[in-house]
């Protein structure tokens, strides 16, 4: 189950499990009206997140761009050290923070 949790411009969003394909819709259509409504910083708190499929990542992408287009940051917490590396990999620590779990 998808939690956000809202302060200000502070949005946080606990995905509640994995960030794959199967659940990408229910975020997607959650998290578009954050962002319309003024929402420009949103947490990704990925604890008890073990996987993020290519679909997953399109959508923090994406979730990036379109605050970035705002002046608004992404950010991800609590990421385990597999997601981190993965975040590395893919270079996309370069474009939001990612901090690891602990």
């Amino acid at each position: 189950m998808i939690e956000f949790s809202r302060e200000g411009i502070r949005v946080n969003v606990k995905p509640g499990g994995n960030i794959v394909a199967s659940g990408i819709n229910e975020l997607r259509a959650k998290l578009k009206p954050v962002i319309d409504d003024g929402g420009r910083e949103i947490i990704f708190d990925l604890e008890g997140v073990t996987m993020i499929d290519s679909i997953g990542l399109g959508l923090l992408i994406a979730t990036h761009n379109s605050l970035a287009g705002v002046g608004g940051k992404l950010k991800v917490i609590n990421a385990s050290k597999d997601l981190l590396d993965l975040f590395r990999n893919m270079r996309l620590d370069q474009h939001f923070e990612v901090r690891i779990a602990g």
